[in-house]
C-alpha cells in the first residue's frame, strides 16, 4: 500500500509537472518566432498590432491593485489573527465573505464592477474602474494568505517577545511579520497572477482600447485582453501567441521580484 501510495504522488507529481511544461513549451514554439520589433513600437496600429501599450496597462493595473488591496488585505488578516477574540461572530462573518468572495466567477466581479463603477459612479471604462473591482477580486486571496501564514509563527516567539517586554505592536512587527512575510508575499504573488490573467472582469471595466491611459480615467487594454482580442479576431492568431511570450515572462519577472523582496525582508527581519 506504501508503494501503491508512493507511485501516485510521483506520478501525480509527474503530470502537473508534464502539464506545466507542455503549456509553456507550446506557447515559447508558437510565439518566438512571431516576435518582431513591430510589436514593441509605442502607438499600436492595426498593421503593427503593437503590445507595448497592453504592457504598460498591465503593469499599472498591477501597481495600483496592488496599493489599494495588500494593506487592506494584511491589516484584515493581522486584525482577525493577532487581536480579534476567538468565537467572535464579527469574525466568523468575515471569514464567511472572504470565502465566498473567492469562490465567485470573475465574470460576477466583471459584471458588477461595470454596473456599480461604470455605470453607477460614472466611472466609464477606464483604468480606475479596472483596479478597483481586480481589488476586490484578489482581497480574499491576500487575506487567506495573510491568515494562513500568520497561523503557521510558532506562537513562542510572541510569548518571548511579550517576556522581554515588547507590546503588541512591536511583537508584531519585529517578530511576527518577519517569519510570516513568505506567505504573505505568496499570497500577493498569487494576486498578481490573477490580476495578470484577467480578461472579463476588465473586459466591463477597464476597456478595450489599445492605447496607454493618460490618467485613472482612461481606457486601455492588458496583455490578457490583448492576447484574446488578437485571437478571436482571427487576423493576427500568430501575434497573439507572441504576447503570450511577453505575458509569461512579465509574470516570472514580476514572481522573481516578489520572491527577491520576501527574501531581503526575512533575512533583515532575523538580523535585528
Amino acid at each position: 500500500m506504501n508503494k501503491f501510495i508512493r507511485y501516485m504522488i510521483k506520478l501525480s507529481a509527474f503530470l502537473t509537472f508534464g502539464i506545466l511544461f507542455f503549456i509553456v513549451g507550446y506557447i515559447l514554439i508558437r510565439g518566438i518566432p512571431n516576435l518582431s520589433p513591430s510589436l514593441f513600437e509605442i502607438e499600436y496600429t492595426s498593421e503593427n498590432v503593437s503590445l507595448f501599450p497592453a504592457i504598460i496597462t498591465t503593469v499599472m493595473i498591477v501597481f495600483l491593485t496592488l496599493i489599494i488591496a495588500t494593506p487592506i488585505g494584511v491589516f484584515t488578516g493581522f486584525y482577525l489573527i493577532e487581536y480579534a477574540q476567538k468565537g467572535n461572530k464579527f469574525v466568523e462573518i468575515v471569514r464567511i465573505t472572504t470565502e465566498t468572495l473567492s469562490g465567485i466567477p470573475s465574470i460576477v466581479f466583471g459584471l458588477f464592477g461595470m454596473l456599480f463603477f461604470v455605470i453607477k459612479l460614472g466611472f466609464q471604462y477606464s483604468l480606475i474602474a479596472g483596479t478597483l473591482t481586480a481589488a476586490i477580486m484578489v482581497l480574499p486571496l491576500i487575506i487567506r494568505s495573510t491568515e494562513e501564514a500568520l497561523l503557521s509563527v510558532d506562537n513562542s516567539l510572541r510569548e518571548a517577545s511579550f517576556g522581554l517586554g515588547a507590546g503588541k505592536l512591536r511583537t508584531i512587527f519585529k517578530i511576527v511579520l518577519p517569519v510570516a512575510m513568505p506567505g504573505i508575499l505568496s499570497g500577493v504573488i498569487l494576486a498578481i497572477g490573477r490580476i495578470i490573467g484577467e480578461t472579463a472582469a476588465l473586459m466591463y471595466t477597464l476597456g478595450t482600447v489599445a492605447k496607454i491611459p493618460n490618467g485613472l480615467f482612461s481606457s486601455g487594454r492588458t496583455l490578457s485582453l490583448h492576447m484574446y482580442l488578437l485571437s478571436t479576431e482571427g487576423i493576427h492568431v500568430n501575434e497573439s501567441y507572441g504576447t503570450g511570450v511577453i505575458l509569461l515572462i512579465l509574470v516570472l519577472i514580476i514572481n522573481g521580484l516578489s520572491t527577491y523582496m520576501s527574501d531581503k525582508l526575512r533575512k533583515g527581519g532575523y538580523n535585528e
